[in-house]
């Protein structure tokens, strides 16, 4: 019987050391963390054109839907809307910020147009 307490309990530990490890290698965790501090985190399943991708900059969130070419061509996005996650954060975004995030969105997808929403098309 003690044996078996001594098994589960060094189970357990090794159940939590790898869950916790797990949380913290997490790229959500990774942008949620980024986005409390301020800094610039861009989080995308580049495998995955489908899905929409998340941006974090100078504590703003950002989400970006990406459109892919016809299918008679290669698989490649070629345009990209990206909205604000709180428009209510708006006049906080200036031109400058939003050509940052283009040239950091542009390292990812060279070849895609991007248009702003939500009114960020105005601010630029």
């Amino acid at each position: 019987m003690v044996l078996f307490m001594r098994l589960f309990i060094f189970a357990l530990i090794i159940f939590l050391i790898y869950s916790a490890i797990r949380y913290f290698l997490n790229p959500k965790h990774k942008l949620k963390l980024a986005h409390a501090q301020g800094k610039f985190y861009f989080l995308d399943d580049i495998s995955n054109a489908r899905k929409n991708f998340l941006l974090t900059y100078r504590g703003i969130l950002f989400e970006g839907e990406k459109y892919l070419s016809t299918p008679n061509h290669s698989f490649e996005v070629v345009s990209i809307s990206i909205w604000l996650k709180d428009p209510s954060v708006l006049h906080e975004v200036d031109q400058e910020e939003l050509l940052k995030i283009e040239s950091a969105i542009n390292q990812h997808y060279p070849n895609a147009k991007i248009e702003w929403k939500n009114h960020l098309n105005k601010v630029k």
